[in-house]
């Protein structure tokens, strides 16, 4: 009877470690991948970033404007960075950034398509830059944000504009959720460069890559974990799922050689959408790198992309 009872105490011993251990993994899950790093707003570093600083040093100089929106939920108050083309223009493309990133971290896409000839607006996600926000969303609540971002540019520059979609890396997931939702029909492309296929497949990713751990139990607790500290459940949060409801034609580019967002993923967004679609994987080309290393070809085809759609 004693035996049976010390191995009775012995298995729920176990069972409650690691029931801890789960929940104190999922909790440093939630906070490593959805808490912002204040160092990545330190500035860019590194033989890359330079062409970013000076893209950046070139946006400072700009006279842009500061936009303000309220989040579509939380009562937070988001930023965004407009600029105007040159010549007056009816188009104006919406720029996404990437994870842990912000407007300023776009400036050699704001570059590129105010080059082009195109108003710009670039938001600060939730969490993000000058905008408030505790956790990061991975472009899931912040779909429902660049919708009145969307109804904001035309309610200041006319019913008549034409407006594209453009995101790298979390902000190409973002404009993909973004393009399930019912949208003005001023909206009128998209063009998303490396965004994962959902949040969950996105941090099991991770979790295999960083800490060499499997999926499941961790992302499942994580599930509820980030439901209650961050208030959305990231497992609803599905690029392809969207894509699915997407009316809109869309242009999938994706490194061949990324392995931060896997390059499968492009390949099941792209399957996801009956939407006119065109898909564009880059050669020797890592993560959220197919402008730097293709640029010509990058800007050719990206203009052609946005011109067709937006007249």
């Amino acid at each position: 009877m004693k035996k049976r009872k010390l191995i009775y105490s012995l298995i729920v011993g176990l069972v409650i470690l690691i029931l801890l251990g789960i929940t104190g993994g999922s909790y440093y899950l939630v906070s490593y991948a959805f808490k912002p790093d204040p160092t990545v707003k330190s500035g860019p570093k590194g033989k890359v970033d330079k062409k970013l600083l000076a893209d950046q040093n070139w946006l400072k100089k700009q006279n842009y404007q500061n936009w303000y929106e309220e989040s579509a939920t939380d009562n937070l108050k988001l930023r965004a960075i407009y600029l105007p083309a040159e010549n007056k223009t009816n188009k104006t493309i919406i720029v996404a950034h990437g994870y842990k990133g912000e407007a300023m971290h776009m400036a050699r896409y704001i570059r590129l398509f105010h080059n082009l000839g195109y108003n710009v607006l670039a938001p600060d996600d939730r969490a993000s830059g000058q905008s408030q926000g505790k956790y990061i969303t991975f472009g899931w609540s912040d779909r429902l944000d660049y919708v009145k971002w969307i109804k904001q540019v035309i309610a200041k520059k006319g019913s008549d504009s034409q407006i594209g979609l453009f995101g790298v890396s979390m902000g190409g997931a973002t404009v993909m959720m973004v393009s399930g939702e019912r949208l003005p029909k001023q909206v009128k492309a998209i063009v998303e460069d490396c965004g994962y296929s959902s949040i969950e497949s996105e941090l099991s990713e991770q979790l295999k890559q960083q800490f060499n751990l499997p999926k499941e139990p961790m992302i499942t607790a994580a599930r509820i974990m980030g439901t209650i500290r961050v208030g959305y459940d990231f497992g609803k949060g599905s690029s392809t799922k969207q894509l699915e409801k997407n009316k809109l034609p869309i242009f999938f580019i994706h490194g061949d050689s990324d392995t931060f967002v896997p390059t499968k993923m492009v390949y099941e967004n792209y399957k996801a959408t009956s939407a006119p679609k065109k898909l564009w994987v880059t050669k020797n080309t890592g993560h959220a790198n197919s402008y730097n290393n293709h640029p010509k070809e990058y800007q050719k085809r990206v203009n052609e992309f946005f011109n067709k759609y937006l007249k």
